[in-house]
Parts: structure tokens; C-alpha cells; sequence
């Protein structure tokens, strides 16, 4: 069964055709500008890569691309599922679900809570659906995976009617990657899933962190919406809520304005003055560039304490994953990070940490000796955290639970 993977963006759309069971890519890439100028789509096929630019720069004339490619492979009918990423499904969807003319009135029920994606992975819906009306479209929600957090990790402080009338809660996002890299993270310690604790660190432009119990989220970093949390590229991750009033009396900024710099000016581009581009910071930083080194330790200081605080949701801790484009690539971040960790257990390996392969998994930390006789109730001798780096497969993920709802609703594989 070839499944078709759609992750469409505010201006992007990011794809790859697979086979669920082996994890065989046949045909990958990203359409990026789309709906503004000098769109252009890159694509990778066989080992193959090319790159064109598409005229309009529609999702419509995005996908068309796509199907010329897969015509030209010869195996355009032997796609059975298109699976889509949704950023945010509110509290309705804690599984991925078929797209039918109800879910996406529900999917467009909560463009109010993610104003910058729903409404383009809506777009991207209409048109894939369009292009391959006879095939079943699953929708796979990046809110989902965090429907099983406690009250007492997603409620605000806030009173109850924001809550009861407005959904204003905790969502979290990213929740395919964080599902995904502690079931690899179970593989590669050799270990049951539902007995490790661990906390997974998705790190790139938009970045979090979440404390895996077992299996299941039972707290995360970001909240109602994809800012709250960690430092990121170009979002600030958590300030104070007084900080919109303040700046509108003082700058004469309005709200719109305010949200609007908080995602797109702030993070480490507005930490730097110079970019959100991690690479370019850890060369600007090593030049002596002071902005770069701020905005790199304010990242690690930031997600050192997350994770310390995701330590607390989990009781006990048997590991920290390193994921996402910053977490598998910046040994630097990597170190930076684990030698604040220090009070968790945690001692970094350099020699691991430097000489991991990129796109390897590894651990990339020290066993430290415990005291002998120690134990831990009910889990036998008492074992160290580990830290490890696992590449993601995000779109993997998305085909594998878009094949079990085909399955299961009795379509022909």
C-alpha cells in the first residue's frame, strides 16, 4: 500500500509517498512560496533530487506537480490513502480520523485556536481531495497525542468559563514526532514502552518538549497555541502576559501587531539581531557575534529548565530524547543542554555526542555509578538516564496511522 503524505503550511506544502509497512519512500519533497511570488517545489526521487519553480505557486498546481511525478513513475494507481497533517483539533480528536464533510467543519471550528495553520491544512485538504477524489483523506492531528494530559497539566489558572465556553487550555503540539521518536527511543534501550518515562525534545524552528509516561503525553511545553513554551526560531515561547498591555501603552502597538511580532520577530531572531537559523548562530557565536551567543544560551537555559520541569509530570526519568532539525544535528546544543542537566543524572559523552552520524540514533550520554544498595520502589536496581538522539519520521507516522483507519473502515489495501 503506497500512502500519500501531505503536511501543508501557511505557505509550503511538504510531501512524500510511502509504503506504511517498510518505510520505502519512493518519491519525497517541498513546494515552498506557494501563493506568493517565485513559488518553487523540490523534489527527490531514487536518489534523484530536482528542483523547478511553479508558476501560480497554488496547492492545487503543488499537487498537480506531484501527480506528474507520480505518472511518471508509473505508479500514480497504486497510491490507496492520502494522510494529512492537522495542526490543531481541539479537544474533539484524540485520534486521527477520516476526512469527511463533518471533520473538516470541525477542523474549520478551530481555525480560531491556530489562525496560522488550520486554514492552510484546510487548503491543502480541498486540494488534495480534489486531485485524488476517489481515495480515502485521514486526517492526523498534531494535538491528538496530548488529549491524554491530566487536568491538572492542561488547565490554566484562568477562570472557568474561558475554559467551558472558549476552550482556552493547554493543546500541545508536535504530537506526532513526540509519539514516534519514544517508540524508537523503547527499541534502541531494549525496553517495554509502557515502563519507560521518558522526556522528548522536538527541537527545530518551532520547537517543545513533552513528558512521555508509558507511552502517553501527560505534559508538554506548548499550550493553547504553538508560542507558549520554549524559545524557537522566530517565536518567543513563554513572556509574561502583561506584556501585551504594557507594550501597547508604551509602544502604542496593537494586539494583532504584539501576537504578531511575538511569532515571527522574536526567538532567536529577536534574541541575535541577526537570524532564527541555528547553524548560522553557532558560526556567528564561535566569531564572537555577542547577539549569537545570547540567543544560543538563552535556548539551552530555557530548554534545560523544561526538561528539568517535565522531570517533575514523569516521577522518575529513564531518558531525554533529542529530536527535530536542531535536536539530531547541533552536537552544541546538545552538549550546551546536557551539561545543565547535571542534577538529573545526566553526564554528557563528548566523544558519542561529537561522532553520532547525522541521521543516526544513539546515546550520547555517561552511565554515572549510583550509591551502592540504591533502589527504586517497585522497579528493581536503580538505573541512570540516558540521553539519546533519534531522528524523527514524522510523515512515517502519519502514513502508519493513516493505513490502520483505511484498514479499519474496510477500504482495499
Amino acid at each position: 500500500m503506497w500512502t500519500l503524505v501531505l503536511n501543508s503550511g501557511s505557505s509550503s506544502l511538504k510531501f512524500a509517498l510511502l509504503n506504511p509497512a517498510s518505510g520505502e519512500v519512493r518519491l519525497s519533497g517541498l513546494a515552498e512560496r506557494l501563493g506568493g511570488g517565485e513559488a518553487t517545489i523540490r523534489l527527490e526521487r531514487g536518489g534523484e533530487k530536482v528542483s523547478r519553480s511553479l508558476g501560480g505557486g497554488s496547492y492545487a498546481e503543488a499537487l498537480n506537480e506531484v501527480l506528474r511525478e507520480l505518472d511518471a513513475l508509473g505508479i500514480r494507481q497504486e497510491v490507496r490513502a492520502v494522510g494529512h497533517r492537522i495542526v490543531h483539533g481541539g479537544e474533539r480528536f484524540s485520534a486521527p480520523v477520516l476526512l469527511t464533510p463533518e471533520v473538516l467543519d470541525a477542523v474549520r471550528a478551530c481555525v480560531p485556536l491556530a489562525p496560522l495553520h488550520n486554514p492552510a491544512n484546510i487548503v491543502g485538504i480541498e486540494a488534495a481531495q480534489g486531485a485524488f477524489p476517489e481515495l480515502p483523506h485521514v486526517g492526523v492531528f498534531d494535538t491528538a497525542f496530548h488529549q491524554t494530559m491530566p487536568e491538572v497539566a492542561y488547565r490554566y489558572a484562568v477562570p472557568q468559563t474561558w475554559y467551558r465556553q472558549h476552550g482556552v487550555r493547554r493543546y500541545g503540539f508536535h504530537g506526532t514526532s513526540h509519539a514516534y521518536v519514544a517508540g524508537k527511543a523503547a527499541e534502541l534501550l531494549g525496553r517495554p514502552l509502557p515502563e519507560l518515562n521518558l522526556v522528548t525534545a522536538h527541537l527545530g524552528n518551532g520547537a517543545s518538549v513533552c513528558a512521555v509516561a508509558g507511552g502517553r503525553s501527560v505534559d508538554t511545553s506548548m499550550g493553547l497555541t504553538p508560542l507558549e513554551g520554549l524559545v524557537m526560531g522566530t517565536r518567543s515561547g513563554d513572556v509574561d502576559p502583561g506584556l501585551h498591555d504594557y507594550l501597547a501603552r508604551q509602544a502604542g502597538l496593537s494586539l494583532s501587531e504584539i501576537t504578531a511580532a511575538l511569532n515571527k520577530e522574536s526567538g532567536l531572531l529577536g534574541l541575535s539581531g541577526l537570524t532564527n537559523d541555528l547553524r548560522e548562530l553557532e558560526e556567528a557565536a564561535t566569531k564572537g557575534h555577542a547577539g549569537a551567543r545570547l540567543a544560543l544560551d538563552v535556548f539551552v537555559y530555557r530548554l534545560a529548565k523544561q526538561v528539568a520541569g517535565m522531570a517533575v509530570a514523569l516521577g522518575r526519568l529513564d531518558g531525554v530524547v533529542f529530536t527535530g532539525g536542531i535536536g539530531e544535528n547541533s552536537r552544541t546544543v546538545r552538549a550546551m543542554t546536557l551539561r545543565r542537566l547535571g542534577v538529573l543524572g545526566l553526564e554528557l559523552d563528548e566523544h558519542a555526542n561529537d561522532h553520532l552520524p547525522r541521521g543516526e540514533a544513539g546515546v550520547i550520554s555517561k552511565s554515572v555509578q549510583k550509591k551502592s544498595g540504591q533502589k527504586k520502589s517497585g522497579q528493581g536496581e536503580a538505573r541512570d538516564p540516558l540521553a539519546l538522539v533519534i531522528p524523527t519520521n514524522e510523515e512515517l507516522m502519519i502514513a502508519r496511522e493513516t493505513a490502520v483507519i483505511v484498514g479499519g473502515r474496510g477500504y482495499a489495501l
